[in-house]
């Protein structure tokens, strides 16, 4: 094994353990921070979801005060789409008993802006939780940036 590939894994491990130690604090902390905020939000997501090639599209489950009850990878794709099934996301929000969800994906292109796919799917599930009292906070494409549906006005 090189210098390099030993520097890489020695990173990897670095991110990993990062990854982990916030996933603690925002997860499974008693005082459960709100995500009300949408920098904690993007924040969040954008070192989830960065890393990976293909597509993941995933919830953020919040309760009734916003604060995260779990994150879940729900669908992968390819390098350009992911299929989404409403009903299970409407089963997943059952499962958790969901007050609100945000729901974040990834463009491995590093293209943040919302495609007519992206938007269609975001009003279906908009609409299918809207019968269940699950409120939609926002959707967060990430690539070289976030972007945010609900700063745009799209929700």
């Amino acid at each position: 094994m090189s210098t390099n590939q030993i520097a890489i894994s020695n990173d990897d491990a670095i991110i990993e353990s990062a990854l982990k130690i916030l996933e603690s604090r925002i997860l499974y902390s008693s005082d459960s921070p709100s995500m009300t905020c949408p920098q904690a939000s993007k924040d969040f997501v954008k070192l989830q979801l960065a890393i990976y090639e293909q597509e993941v599209f995933a919830c953020l489950f919040l309760d009734n005060r916003n604060r995260v009850i779990t994150y879940e990878e729900m669908f992968r794709g390819t390098i350009d789409g992911a299929s989404v099934y409403p009903r299970e996301v409407v089963k997943a929000c059952l499962s958790h008993n969901a007050a609100a969800v945000i729901f974040a994906h990834n463009h491995p292109s590093g293209a943040t802006d919302p495609s007519q796919a992206d938007i269609a799917i975001t009003e279906r599930l908009k609409k299918a939780l809207a019968l269940i009292d699950v409120r939609v906070l926002d959707h967060l494409i990430v690539g070289d940036e976030v972007t945010s549906f609900a700063e745009r006005g799209l929700l």
